[in-house]
């Protein structure tokens, strides 16, 4: 992938609502997008667990960003359903996402999100979602 489209993927990521809760960009390669945000209070629900919307929109928006890895620089990608199965609450300092193209087709992309926990600098995986992305052309 072309430094020029890594560029503009980190900066495009990084805006809008997942800036306001403070997503960033780990690391893009072709069909692969991680990211992460810090944990703070705003993103916790009341028991004190990161918020499941938390988690979700994190691996919505980073499974996206692993499908405009492989298409063209014209084509949007739009969510079309996904699916997210939570397997434990979250409740360390950085949430880390890493998403995977599993299937590029034409118009639709199947993405796969996997959400990591991270205390004490140990990982352990909270959650896992499926993502069915469109690929649309700009300006259609």
């Amino acid at each position: 992938m072309k430094k020029k489209r890594i560029e503009f993927l980190k900066k495009d990521y990084c805006q809008g609502f997942p800036a306001f809760l403070g997503f960033k960009v780990k690391r893009i390669e072709s069909g692969i997008f991680e990211s992460q945000v810090f944990v703070r209070s705003e993103l916790k629900q009341q028991d004190g667990f990161v918020h499941a919307g938390v988690i979700a929109t994190l691996a919505d928006h980073t499974a996206g960003y692993s499908a405009y890895t492989v298409v063209p620089e014209n084509v949007r990608i739009l969510t079309i359903e996904f699916k997210i199965n939570y397997f434990k609450p979250s409740i360390g300092t950085i949430i880390i996402c890493r998403s995977k193209v599993l299937n590029n087709g034409k118009k639709i992309i199947v993405a796969e999100s996997e959400i990591f926990d991270v205390k004490d600098g140990n990982e352990q995986l909270v959650s896992k979602a499926i993502v069915t992305l469109a690929a649309i052309l700009q300006g259609k």
